[in-house]
């Protein structure tokens, strides 16, 4: 009677301990889906769109530190450059707007743009003219350049560059409906058109807090590459910082610019 006493204890000991253990196996594999969902989430989750008693509106300027925007549309070379100056200069702070088709053929780049922790915006998919095309158009250009990133597994910001900065309120209403902000600059250095590095540096030699510099990473600013470490010193010399897009929309201290 004992024996059989104690051989039952002995197997309620081990369905305790046992079960214990998957137990917190199952509850670390919750928290751990918890977390990665949470990250997921943060990463993606939408900003606000600024909105005006006339409607939704651009923002084009902010009030901290300057933001180093980067458009992307087409080719491979200079793109990377850009990357290992930023990396090299550590700069950790600036803002990439990618076209959805650019970065379906190049998602060796896009990768390294998110592994470098570079926040990334929408360009659209095929760098419409958003005032030449129909609304319809417009909507499904922004819907499969998200539908790209997704498929890329690119953790993105919910903002959104006109391709050519060209655009109007029905754009507005469109990016407004998707949940997206649409963000354009107060200074554009022009450096797709490779006037020269010192035209480059005069264009930002105004530059101060709350500016977004608009340059390219494309193959055409060929001298992007070049203007950049400059540009990155006077800065710094200047003790100015450097944040992201989302950074200053975040903080809700932006200028919103009328439609042209």
């Amino acid at each position: 009677m004992v024996d059989k006493t104690l051989l039952e204890v002995m197997k309620l000991h081990y369905f305790l301990v046992v079960n214990g253990r998957k137990l917190k196996n199952f509850t670390t594999i919750v928290l751990t889906a918890i977390v990665t969902a949470w990250f997921v989430y943060i990463q993606n989750v939408s900003l606000t769109t600024f909105s005006t008693d006339d409607g939704p509106r651009a923002f084009f300027k902010g009030k901290e530190g300057i933001a180093l925007t980067f458009n992307i549309s087409w080719g491979d070379e200079i793109a990377e450059k850009i990357i290992d100056i930023l990396k090299k200069n550590e700069i950790q702070n600036a803002t990439f707007f990618l076209s959805g088709s650019w970065a379906e053929n190049h998602p060796h780049i896009v990768e390294k743009i998110s592994n470098a922790n570079f926040e990334i915006g929408l360009l659209g998919y095929n760098y419409l003219d958003y005032e030449e095309v129909k609304d319809e158009e417009i909507r499904r250009d922004l819907l499969k350049a998200e539908e790209i990133f997704q498929k890329l597994g690119v953790s993105y910001k919910k903002i959104v560059r006109a391709p050519n900065g060209h655009y109007d309120e029905r754009f507005l209403k469109i990016a407004d409906q998707l949940n997206l902000t649409v963000v354009h600059w107060s200074i554009n250095t022009n450096d797709w058109k490779n006037p020269g590095v010192e035209a480059i540096m005069e264009t930002v030699q105004s530059a101060k807090n709350g500016d977004i510099i608009l340059m390219h990473a494309s193959d055409s600013g060929m001298q992007t590459a070049v203007a950049l470490p400059k540009m990155i010193e006077s800065f710094q010399s200047k003790g100015i910082t450097f944040v992201t897009v989302s950074d200053m929309v975040a903080e809700g201290k932006v200028t919103t610019e009328e439609v042209h």
